[in-house]
């Protein structure tokens, strides 16, 4: 049985980064620091297996990073949380992962996104990355009557409608939360009827609109694309915005002088929730069965949303 120790750029494109330094990107700092810091691992966290969609971009974008996964199980769904709750399960999660030396975090869930990120961003000094606004610029590239499909609290924030409209104000935009789906996913019932069933009661609304963009406005949602692509028509586009995510990721690690340039290591799963059921599911999008720990995050002194 393989497991995540096996390197995990071994069947993927190397995209044309070589494995040789790039003189003019090295950082003008003594060389033994610099690697320390290039090989860190990237932090990237969701409440489940969501946000293994963002994972599968960063071994297929970035095959060198070493990535420490957290999968906040115990407290999922997020998308029914209040903004106060969120914020503290995200200060936790951030406070274990700088203890951990990580050299930048992915939020791979954008109900953290959309209600966390500008805050954490004061507190913490690592460079954090949100979902929206790369799914946002990708959706407005690719139509102008755009649906978002999203957890009710990422729905309710109006995150995406903001992006969109910030990088095209003609753009329109319809936000629909969809309670049942994360839930859905995580018991892996993808292929189940009511799945379809709850699909298409998500959908129509949207459909009414006559869309012709749909993004993937949680992490989760990319495990359903077979169901969500059997009842859109086909001149509808899906957004991904884990491809610009990590796209965004890849640029910053680029001007911060931290790109891995080494071989990476192997990845690092972690739940505060049951480890084997967290394997179980995740094995179908990783390929492989993954060895996963189980973590106790810090408490953080919650502090009063501003």
């Amino acid at each position: 049985m393989s497991n995540h120790s096996q390197p995990h750029s071994t069947s993927l494109p190397s995209d044309n980064l070589t494995s040789e330094p790039q003189p003019s990107l090295e950082p003008s700092l003594p060389t033994p620091f610099a690697t320390e810091r290039q090989r860190a691992y990237i932090g990237v966290f969701d409440s489940g297996v969501g946000g293994l969609t963002v994972l599968r971009e960063l071994y297929r974008q970035l095959p060198n990073e070493s990535i420490l996964y957290f999968g906040d199980t115990a407290r999922l769904p997020y998308g029914t949380r209040s903004q106060a709750e969120i914020l503290q399960f995200v200060r936790e999660i951030l406070t274990w992962m700088v203890q951990q030396g990580v050299k930048m975090a992915i939020m791979a869930c954008n109900t953290s996104s959309a209600l966390a990120l500008e805050a954490v961003r004061r507190e913490f000094k690592i460079p954090i990355l949100g979902l929206i606004l790369p799914g946002a610029r990708a959706a407005v590239q690719q139509g102008s009557r755009i649906g978002v499909i999203a957890t009710p609290a990422t729905a309710a924030s109006n995150a995406y409608r903001q992006a969109v409209q910030e990088v095209d104000e003609t753009a329109e935009v319809w936000q629909v939360g969809c309670p049942e789906f994360v839930p859905l996913v995580e018991q892996n019932r993808i292929s189940d009827p009511y799945t379809y069933q709850v699909a298409q009661e998500y959908l129509a609304p949207l459909l009414q609109q006559q869309i012709d963009t749909l993004v993937y406005g949680c992490t989760h949602y990319p495990h359903l694309a077979p169901v969500l692509r059997s009842l859109l028509p086909p001149s509808v586009k899906l957004v991904d915005p884990a491809v610009s995510v990590v796209a965004a990721a890849a640029q910053e690690l680029e001007l911060l002088g931290l790109r891995n340039i080494r071989l990476p290591l192997p990845t690092r799963f972690c739940v505060s929730g049951n480890p084997e059921q967290f394997a179980q599911v995740s094995v179908q999008w990783l390929g492989f069965t993954p060895t996963v720990e189980k973590i106790n995050l810090p408490e953080v002194l919650s502090q009063i949303v501003s």
